[in-house]
């Protein structure tokens, strides 16, 4: 018999034990964090994006839904439209110049913002509120700032004798600085996002190597040669990659400073997409377009993503 100092073990209840037991299972804990992700890609990539190629296989069009089989006719009709191809050497302009500057500014700012000064907290809050910002407001306010006639920014020109009294630049309506234009914004939008994923690269460089170098007699620009700009590559290429994403497909911008003029000027794929698909009514030839975009976001990813696995193996 149990002698009354024993204490008296209760058995562990079923349910208890079961979540002990699911708890213990990594593989189902996996999976059931996993899972909103899971949710949230089907619903608004996976679904939107099969149904685009359905469309871009159909007749389908704002005034007349039906779906019916029309092969590949819409790939066709893009491809004999002259604002298509304008269209696609737009986007590589404008994710091309976009990506030098946003990857040259971001770095330039990392630097800065991994000093060690007063008040860097408040630096990192306010170079963080372009991106945080509405892409709407923000762009609104850039419409007045570029205005032919109200532009601050010809005022500043005028002031310091870079233009004329009474003339004005016509930012948004001359294609070519309409484009720069455009350009500028998006920087202006993209460039904190890269500096802050440029900044964690920075801060996790070992401080030993830093320090063994300026034992060494090493200076500041055959450090930054030799050894921050070498160990921070991979991180570059991971925010060009980022980049070129949200440049190839934005159309923000471009929707709210130009609606793709003067001319087609300033068009891109996706406003181009959006103008066709929604505007004009024409979802499938709209899908079309949108659709082309894919093969070449998948080239861009795949060859930024060997080039970091190569800079990384060596």
């Amino acid at each position: 018999m149990a002698t009354a100092t024993e204490e008296k073990v209760e058995p562990t209840p079923v349910k208890e034990l079961a979540r002990r037991t699911l708890a213990d299972r990594e593989g189902a804990l996996a999976w059931i964090f996993l899972l909103p992700s899971v949710v949230y890609i089907v619903a608004l990539v996976a679904v939107p994006f099969v149904l685009a190629i359905g469309f871009a296989f159909s007749d389908v069009s704002a005034g007349d839904p039906t779906f019916d089989w029309a092969g590949f006719r819409n790939f066709a009709r893009a491809f004999d439209d002259p604002v298509f191809w304008r269209s696609l050497g737009n986007t590589f302009v404008f994710t091309g110049v976009s990506m030098v500057f946003i990857v040259l500014f971001g770095k330039i700012l990392a630097n800065i913002l991994v000093a060690d000064f007063r008040g860097k907290w408040v630096v990192r809050f306010l170079v963080l509120l372009p991106w945080t910002t509405p892409v709407a407001l923000s762009s609104i306010s850039w419409l007045w700032l570029l205005d032919s006639i109200y532009s601050p920014i010809d005022w500043v020109l005028r002031q310091v004798g870079l233009l004329d009294a009474g003339a004005n630049m016509y930012w948004l309506g001359e294609p070519g600085l309409a484009m720069s234009s455009v350009i500028a914004v998006h920087v202006w939008r993209l460039v904190p996002l890269a500096a802050v994923i440029m900044m964690a690269g920075l801060v996790a460089i070992p401080r030993d190597i830093d320090e063994a170098a300026r034992v060494d007699g090493a200076g500041y620009w055959r450090r930054m040669f030799e050894i921050t700009i070498p160990l921070v590559l991979p991180v570059v290429a991971v925010a060009a990659l980022f980049g070129a994403i949200f440049t190839f497909t934005d159309m923000a911008v471009v929707r709210i400073l130009t609606r793709g003029g003067p001319n087609d000027s300033t068009q891109v794929l996706s406003s181009w997409a959006f103008y066709r698909g929604i505007d004009g009514g024409d979802v499938a030839g709209g899908a079309a377009v949108a659709l082309f975009l894919f093969p070449l976001l998948l080239a861009a990813a795949v060859g930024i993503l060997r080039v970091v696995r190569r800079i990384e193996v060596s």
